[in-house]
């Protein structure tokens, strides 16, 4: 008599099973383009712009000393619309990253945190959209309204 094998007598006629299928993947992407990747990439990419974003700053400020004149001209230069996007993307960016840190922080140190990682992302997506809803109007009338 054929040894049974998971229900199913272990002969060569027994039918194959087939895997379930595997959730659809981005493709070229370790994490699927799950919540956590799109957190990952989007903290790095906020951090290098404000990186770069104070390395101008410091630059420009620095002009002061070599020339007023050509202080005087870049300051002149970010009194523009387009500068003036430019600084909302910049409150975009610093907002983002700074919620996105402290729901890092909340992750590595609450116990519970690793468990909770998605919908504190969603949470900080959230709290991001209305502090910009907030800032947006504001900003926009004093760039191109005053």
């Amino acid at each position: 008599m054929p040894a049974k094998v998971a229900g199913t007598a272990a002969s060569s006629s027994a039918p194959l099973t087939v895997p379930a299928p595997r959730p659809p993947a981005i493709a070229g992407t370790l994490y699927r383009g799950r919540e956590g990747m799109w957190s990952w990439v989007l903290h790095r990419i906020t951090g290098v712009a404000i990186y770069f974003f104070l390395l101008v700053h410091i630059l420009d400020t620095a002009l002061v000393r070599v020339s007023p004149e050509a202080y005087n001209a870049v300051i002149g230069a970010y009194k523009t619309p387009i500068m003036g996007l430019g600084e909302l993307a910049l409150v975009g960016a610093i907002l983002f990253h700074a919620l996105n840190g402290l729901r890092i922080i909340l992750v590595d140190f609450w116990e519970t945190g690793t468990r909770h990682q998605r919908t504190l992302f969603w949470v900080v997506l959230g709290v991001w959209a209305v502090l910009m809803i907030a800032f947006t109007p504001r900003h926009l009338i004093a760039v191109f309204g005053g």
